[in-house]
Protein backbone atom coordinates (compact mmCIF):
# COMPACT_ATOMS: atom_id res chain seq x y z
CA UNK A 1 0.00 0.00 0.00
CA UNK A 2 1.27 3.43 -1.15
CA UNK A 3 1.26 6.12 1.68
CA UNK A 4 1.57 9.81 0.61
CA UNK A 5 4.55 11.19 0.50
CA UNK A 6 5.23 13.61 4.27
CA UNK A 7 6.09 17.37 4.05
CA UNK A 8 8.76 16.82 5.89
CA UNK A 9 10.73 14.44 3.66
CA UNK A 10 10.13 16.56 0.75
CA UNK A 11 11.24 20.19 2.99
CA UNK A 12 14.16 17.91 4.23
CA UNK A 13 15.50 16.65 0.92
CA UNK A 14 15.68 19.77 -0.61
CA UNK A 15 17.84 21.74 1.93
CA UNK A 16 20.09 18.55 1.59
CA UNK A 17 20.14 18.89 -2.34
CA UNK A 18 20.62 22.13 -2.40
CA UNK A 19 23.78 21.94 0.45
CA UNK A 20 25.35 19.01 -1.39
CA UNK A 21 24.49 21.15 -4.74
CA UNK A 22 26.30 24.26 -3.12
CA UNK A 23 29.48 22.09 -1.99
CA UNK A 24 30.10 21.03 -5.17
CA UNK A 25 30.34 24.08 -6.58
CA UNK A 26 32.39 25.78 -3.89
CA UNK A 27 34.57 22.69 -4.63
CA UNK A 28 35.11 24.00 -8.25
CA UNK A 29 35.85 27.20 -7.54
CA UNK A 30 38.31 26.22 -5.11
CA UNK A 31 40.32 24.13 -7.27
CA UNK A 32 39.44 24.25 -10.84
CA UNK A 33 41.22 21.48 -12.46
CA UNK A 34 40.72 18.85 -15.59
CA UNK A 35 39.22 15.93 -13.45
CA UNK A 36 40.70 12.29 -13.84
CA UNK A 37 38.99 9.33 -15.62
CA UNK A 38 39.27 7.69 -11.68
CA UNK A 39 37.64 11.01 -10.09
CA UNK A 40 34.82 11.51 -12.78
CA UNK A 41 33.87 7.98 -12.42
CA UNK A 42 33.97 7.84 -8.18
CA UNK A 43 31.49 11.24 -8.70
CA UNK A 44 29.60 9.44 -11.19
CA UNK A 45 28.90 6.34 -8.88
CA UNK A 46 28.25 9.29 -5.50
CA UNK A 47 25.36 10.28 -7.56
CA UNK A 48 24.26 7.40 -9.11
CA UNK A 49 24.27 5.79 -5.76
CA UNK A 50 23.07 8.70 -3.94
CA UNK A 51 19.64 8.57 -6.17
CA UNK A 52 18.78 5.32 -5.45
CA UNK A 53 19.23 5.53 -1.76
CA UNK A 54 17.01 8.11 -2.05
CA UNK A 55 14.64 5.66 -3.75
CA UNK A 56 15.15 3.00 -1.04
CA UNK A 57 13.90 5.55 1.27
CA UNK A 58 11.36 7.15 -0.51
CA UNK A 59 10.33 3.05 -0.58
CA UNK A 60 10.27 3.32 2.91
CA UNK A 61 8.64 6.12 3.33
CA UNK A 62 5.60 6.47 0.63
CA UNK A 63 5.97 3.21 -0.69
CA UNK A 64 7.11 1.26 -4.03
CA UNK A 65 4.69 3.38 -6.47
CA UNK A 66 6.45 6.58 -5.58
CA UNK A 67 9.86 4.86 -5.34
CA UNK A 68 8.75 3.45 -9.04
CA UNK A 69 7.97 6.87 -10.21
CA UNK A 70 11.36 8.31 -9.02
CA UNK A 71 13.68 5.81 -10.31
CA UNK A 72 11.97 5.79 -13.99
CA UNK A 73 11.96 9.39 -14.22
CA UNK A 74 15.31 9.99 -13.04
CA UNK A 75 16.57 7.31 -15.54
CA UNK A 76 14.61 9.75 -18.26
CA UNK A 77 15.74 12.88 -17.66
CA UNK A 78 19.76 10.80 -16.76
CA UNK A 79 18.90 9.81 -20.68
CA UNK A 80 18.05 13.08 -22.04
CA UNK A 81 20.92 14.96 -19.75
CA UNK A 82 22.99 12.42 -21.73
CA UNK A 83 21.74 13.75 -25.06
CA UNK A 84 22.74 17.35 -23.60
CA UNK A 85 26.71 16.23 -23.59
CA UNK A 86 26.36 16.22 -27.71
CA UNK A 87 25.63 20.10 -27.49
CA UNK A 88 27.55 21.24 -24.61
CA UNK A 89 30.55 19.39 -26.28
CA UNK A 90 29.69 21.68 -29.58
CA UNK A 91 30.03 24.52 -27.79
CA UNK A 92 32.88 24.15 -25.95
CA UNK A 93 34.55 23.64 -29.02
CA UNK A 94 33.45 26.00 -31.47
CA UNK A 95 34.53 28.82 -28.37
CA UNK A 96 37.61 26.86 -27.75
CA UNK A 97 36.94 26.92 -23.97
CA UNK A 98 40.21 25.89 -22.10
CA UNK A 99 39.52 22.36 -20.85
CA UNK A 100 40.83 23.32 -17.20
CA UNK A 101 37.97 25.95 -16.99
CA UNK A 102 35.34 24.08 -18.43
CA UNK A 103 33.67 22.01 -14.90
CA UNK A 104 32.95 26.01 -13.89
CA UNK A 105 31.06 26.42 -17.22
CA UNK A 106 29.23 23.17 -16.58
CA UNK A 107 28.19 23.90 -13.06
CA UNK A 108 26.55 27.12 -13.92
CA UNK A 109 24.83 25.24 -16.92
CA UNK A 110 23.75 22.99 -14.63
CA UNK A 111 22.32 25.62 -12.24
CA UNK A 112 20.69 27.50 -15.27
CA UNK A 113 18.95 24.55 -15.67
CA UNK A 114 17.99 23.75 -12.27
CA UNK A 115 16.42 27.52 -12.02
CA UNK A 116 14.43 27.12 -15.48
CA UNK A 117 13.36 23.40 -14.69
CA UNK A 118 12.14 24.62 -11.57
CA UNK A 119 9.90 27.00 -13.08
CA UNK A 120 8.61 24.79 -16.17
CA UNK A 121 8.00 22.46 -13.34
CA UNK A 122 5.89 24.85 -10.89
CA UNK A 123 3.94 26.04 -14.66
CA UNK A 124 3.08 22.61 -15.49
CA UNK A 125 2.27 21.35 -12.32
CA UNK A 126 -0.81 23.94 -12.11
CA UNK A 127 -1.67 23.68 -15.29
CA UNK A 128 -2.23 19.58 -15.56
CA UNK A 129 -3.48 20.05 -12.29
CA UNK A 130 -6.70 22.37 -14.16
CA UNK A 131 -6.57 21.15 -17.35
CA UNK A 132 -6.43 17.47 -18.12
CA UNK A 133 -6.75 17.98 -21.50
CA UNK A 134 -3.29 19.26 -21.48
CA UNK A 135 -1.93 15.66 -21.40
CA UNK A 136 -3.00 15.00 -25.34
CA UNK A 137 -0.65 18.05 -26.10
CA UNK A 138 2.02 16.78 -23.62
CA UNK A 139 1.77 13.27 -25.49
CA UNK A 140 1.58 14.70 -29.20
CA UNK A 141 4.41 17.30 -27.84
CA UNK A 142 6.78 14.27 -27.10
CA UNK A 143 5.76 11.93 -30.09
CA UNK A 144 7.07 15.09 -32.65
CA UNK A 145 10.23 15.38 -30.43
CA UNK A 146 10.81 11.51 -31.31
CA UNK A 147 10.27 12.02 -34.41
CA UNK A 148 12.83 14.95 -34.59
CA UNK A 149 15.25 12.92 -32.78
CA UNK A 150 15.49 9.57 -34.63
CA UNK A 151 15.36 11.15 -38.24
CA UNK A 152 17.34 14.02 -39.94
CA UNK A 153 16.26 17.40 -38.48
CA UNK A 154 16.00 16.22 -35.43
CA UNK A 155 19.97 16.39 -34.09
CA UNK A 156 19.06 20.21 -32.15
CA UNK A 157 19.47 21.86 -35.69
CA UNK A 158 16.98 24.19 -33.95
CA UNK A 159 18.86 24.56 -30.63
CA UNK A 160 21.76 25.36 -33.08
CA UNK A 161 20.22 28.15 -34.78
CA UNK A 162 18.79 29.98 -31.84
CA UNK A 163 22.03 29.58 -29.95
CA UNK A 164 23.76 31.59 -33.16
CA UNK A 165 21.36 33.76 -32.94
CA UNK A 166 22.16 35.10 -29.42
CA UNK A 167 25.49 35.07 -29.88
CA UNK A 168 25.25 37.40 -32.39
CA UNK A 169 22.63 39.78 -30.35
CA UNK A 170 25.24 39.69 -27.62
CA UNK A 171 28.35 40.55 -29.97
CA UNK A 172 25.85 43.93 -31.62
CA UNK A 173 24.93 45.07 -28.11
CA UNK A 174 27.78 44.33 -25.49
CA UNK A 175 32.00 44.80 -25.70
CA UNK A 176 33.73 41.32 -25.88
CA UNK A 177 37.10 40.62 -25.47
CA UNK A 178 39.20 38.24 -27.94
CA UNK A 179 40.59 36.18 -25.38
CA UNK A 180 39.46 34.56 -22.15
CA UNK A 181 40.66 35.14 -18.65
CA UNK A 182 40.08 32.52 -16.73
CA UNK A 183 36.77 31.66 -15.42
CA UNK A 184 36.35 35.24 -15.49
CA UNK A 185 33.23 37.08 -17.47
CA UNK A 186 34.52 40.53 -17.23
CA UNK A 187 38.34 41.59 -18.04
CA UNK A 188 40.20 44.99 -18.61
CA UNK A 189 41.15 45.46 -21.47
CA UNK A 190 43.94 48.62 -22.41
CA UNK A 191 42.28 50.20 -19.09
CA UNK A 192 38.35 49.15 -20.41
CA UNK A 193 36.59 47.21 -18.95
CA UNK A 194 34.65 44.26 -21.09
CA UNK A 195 32.94 41.22 -20.87
CA UNK A 196 35.33 37.87 -21.51
CA UNK A 197 33.90 35.29 -24.27
CA UNK A 198 32.74 33.22 -21.29
CA UNK A 199 29.74 35.27 -21.21
CA UNK A 200 28.40 34.09 -24.95
CA UNK A 201 29.47 30.38 -23.77
CA UNK A 202 27.40 30.77 -20.77
CA UNK A 203 24.43 32.49 -23.04
CA UNK A 204 24.39 29.35 -25.54
CA UNK A 205 24.27 26.65 -22.77
CA UNK A 206 21.53 29.16 -21.17
CA UNK A 207 19.13 28.85 -24.01
CA UNK A 208 20.25 25.69 -24.84
CA UNK A 209 18.74 24.24 -21.43
CA UNK A 210 15.94 26.11 -22.18
CA UNK A 211 15.36 24.25 -24.82
CA UNK A 212 15.96 20.85 -23.48
CA UNK A 213 13.80 21.86 -20.06
CA UNK A 214 10.94 22.43 -22.90
CA UNK A 215 11.43 18.28 -24.27
CA UNK A 216 12.49 17.19 -20.95
CA UNK A 217 9.64 17.95 -18.66
CA UNK A 218 6.62 16.73 -20.52
CA UNK A 219 8.57 13.67 -20.60
CA UNK A 220 8.82 13.25 -17.11
CA UNK A 221 5.01 14.34 -16.22
CA UNK A 222 4.36 11.42 -18.30
CA UNK A 223 5.71 9.62 -15.50
CA UNK A 224 4.44 11.10 -12.16
CA UNK A 225 2.28 14.13 -11.69
CA UNK A 226 4.28 14.90 -8.47
CA UNK A 227 5.85 17.84 -8.89
CA UNK A 228 8.35 17.18 -5.77
CA UNK A 229 9.35 13.58 -7.80
CA UNK A 230 9.86 15.73 -11.06
CA UNK A 231 12.49 18.51 -9.67
CA UNK A 232 14.03 15.82 -7.38
CA UNK A 233 14.69 13.71 -10.41
CA UNK A 234 16.10 16.59 -12.78
CA UNK A 235 17.81 17.58 -9.54
CA UNK A 236 20.13 13.79 -9.65
CA UNK A 237 20.07 13.89 -13.27
CA UNK A 238 21.62 16.88 -13.50
CA UNK A 239 24.00 16.51 -10.52
CA UNK A 240 26.23 13.96 -12.44
CA UNK A 241 26.26 15.58 -15.66
CA UNK A 242 29.19 17.45 -15.05
CA UNK A 243 31.18 14.22 -14.31
CA UNK A 244 29.52 12.58 -16.77
CA UNK A 245 30.88 14.84 -19.38
CA UNK A 246 34.22 14.57 -18.84
CA UNK A 247 34.40 10.52 -17.96
CA UNK A 248 32.53 10.12 -21.50
CA UNK A 249 34.68 12.54 -23.36
CA UNK A 250 35.13 10.61 -26.70
CA UNK A 251 32.71 7.96 -25.87
CA UNK A 252 29.71 10.70 -26.89
CA UNK A 253 30.64 10.01 -30.66
CA UNK A 254 30.57 6.39 -30.34
CA UNK A 255 27.42 6.22 -29.09
CA UNK A 256 25.97 7.00 -32.31
CA UNK A 257 22.69 5.25 -31.69
CA UNK A 258 21.50 7.08 -28.42
CA UNK A 259 18.96 9.47 -29.90
CA UNK A 260 17.20 6.73 -31.63
CA UNK A 261 16.68 4.93 -27.64
CA UNK A 262 16.08 8.09 -26.45
CA UNK A 263 13.84 8.96 -29.66
CA UNK A 264 11.68 5.52 -28.53
CA UNK A 265 11.49 6.71 -24.64
CA UNK A 266 9.98 10.04 -25.72
CA UNK A 267 7.75 8.16 -28.27
CA UNK A 268 6.41 5.69 -25.63
CA UNK A 269 5.72 8.20 -22.85
CA UNK A 270 3.99 10.24 -25.40
CA UNK A 271 1.47 7.59 -26.09
CA UNK A 272 1.10 6.98 -22.31
CA UNK A 273 0.58 10.77 -21.84
CA UNK A 274 -2.24 10.57 -24.43
CA UNK A 275 -3.75 7.17 -23.51
CA UNK A 276 -3.89 8.80 -19.88
CA UNK A 277 -5.48 11.67 -21.42
CA UNK A 278 -7.82 9.51 -22.70
CA UNK A 279 -8.83 7.63 -19.59
CA UNK A 280 -9.46 11.03 -17.73
CA UNK A 281 -10.86 12.99 -20.64
CA UNK A 282 -13.70 16.09 -20.39
CA UNK A 283 -12.83 17.23 -23.64
CA UNK A 284 -16.57 17.54 -25.29
CA UNK A 285 -15.56 16.40 -28.57
CA UNK A 286 -13.77 13.41 -27.75
CA UNK A 287 -16.28 10.40 -26.68
CA UNK A 288 -19.17 13.00 -25.87
CA UNK A 289 -16.59 14.45 -22.50
CA UNK A 290 -16.47 10.72 -21.10
CA UNK A 291 -13.19 9.08 -19.80
CA UNK A 292 -12.56 6.66 -23.01
CA UNK A 293 -12.45 3.24 -20.76
CA UNK A 294 -10.58 0.64 -23.39
CA UNK A 295 -7.13 3.13 -23.53
CA UNK A 296 -4.94 0.73 -22.34
CA UNK A 297 -3.28 1.79 -18.87
CA UNK A 298 0.71 1.83 -18.25
CA UNK A 299 1.69 0.98 -15.39
CA UNK A 300 4.89 3.31 -13.49
CA UNK A 301 7.14 -0.26 -13.30
CA UNK A 302 6.35 -1.12 -17.22
CA UNK A 303 7.82 2.15 -18.12
CA UNK A 304 10.43 1.79 -16.33
CA UNK A 305 11.36 -1.22 -17.84
CA UNK A 306 10.77 0.12 -21.53
CA UNK A 307 13.09 2.72 -20.04
CA UNK A 308 15.99 0.79 -19.09
CA UNK A 309 15.76 -1.96 -22.27
CA UNK A 310 15.89 1.16 -24.62
CA UNK A 311 18.91 3.01 -23.35
CA UNK A 312 21.04 -0.51 -22.83
CA UNK A 313 19.97 -1.56 -26.27
CA UNK A 314 20.85 1.71 -28.44
CA UNK A 315 24.20 2.20 -26.17
CA UNK A 316 25.29 -1.81 -26.55
CA UNK A 317 24.27 -1.56 -30.53
CA UNK A 318 26.77 1.87 -30.98
CA UNK A 319 29.73 0.08 -28.82
CA UNK A 320 29.40 -2.76 -31.37
CA UNK A 321 29.00 -0.80 -34.36
CA UNK A 322 31.98 1.47 -33.33
CA UNK A 323 33.96 -1.56 -32.31
CA UNK A 324 33.17 -3.17 -35.89
CA UNK A 325 34.00 -0.06 -37.58
CA UNK A 326 37.83 0.05 -36.07
CA UNK A 327 38.04 -3.17 -37.70
CA UNK A 328 37.08 -2.16 -41.03
CA UNK A 329 39.29 -0.06 -43.70
CA UNK A 330 38.72 3.47 -43.61
CA UNK A 331 37.46 3.72 -40.35
CA UNK A 332 38.24 7.50 -39.83
CA UNK A 333 36.47 8.45 -43.30
CA UNK A 334 33.46 6.50 -41.64
CA UNK A 335 33.72 8.21 -38.95
CA UNK A 336 33.50 11.64 -40.50
CA UNK A 337 30.46 10.18 -42.51
CA UNK A 338 29.00 9.89 -39.23
CA UNK A 339 30.13 12.92 -37.48
CA UNK A 340 28.59 14.63 -40.75
CA UNK A 341 25.37 12.44 -40.57
CA UNK A 342 24.97 13.88 -36.59
CA UNK A 343 25.22 17.39 -37.13
CA UNK A 344 27.49 20.22 -37.72
CA UNK A 345 28.92 22.36 -35.14
CA UNK A 346 26.95 25.46 -34.54
CA UNK A 347 27.56 28.03 -36.85
CA UNK A 348 28.47 31.23 -34.40
CA UNK A 349 31.43 33.70 -34.11
CA UNK A 350 34.43 32.13 -33.02
CA UNK A 351 35.96 33.90 -29.85
CA UNK A 352 39.25 34.96 -31.33
CA UNK A 353 37.79 36.06 -34.84
CA UNK A 354 38.99 38.85 -35.98
CA UNK A 355 35.46 41.02 -35.85
CA UNK A 356 36.81 40.49 -32.11
CA UNK A 357 33.67 42.20 -30.75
Amino acid sequence: MDLELPLWFEIGSLVILTLILIADLLLILKRPHIPSTRESTLWVIFYVTLALIFAGIMWVVAGPEYAGQFVAGWLTEYSLSIDNLFVFVLIMSQFAVPRRYQQEVLMVGIIIALVLRGIFIMVGAAVIEQFSWVFYIFGAFLVWTAWRQAFPGGDHDDDVKQEAFVVRMLRRTIDISDHYDGAKIRTVVDGKKMWTPMIIVFAAIGVTDLLFAIDSIPAIFGITQSAFIVFTANIFALMGLRQLYFLLGDLLDRLRYLHYGIAFILAFIGLKLVFHAMHVNELPFINNGEPIEWAPEISTWMSLGVIIVSMLVATVASLIASAREKKLPGADAAAAVVADEKGTPPTVDHPHSEDGR
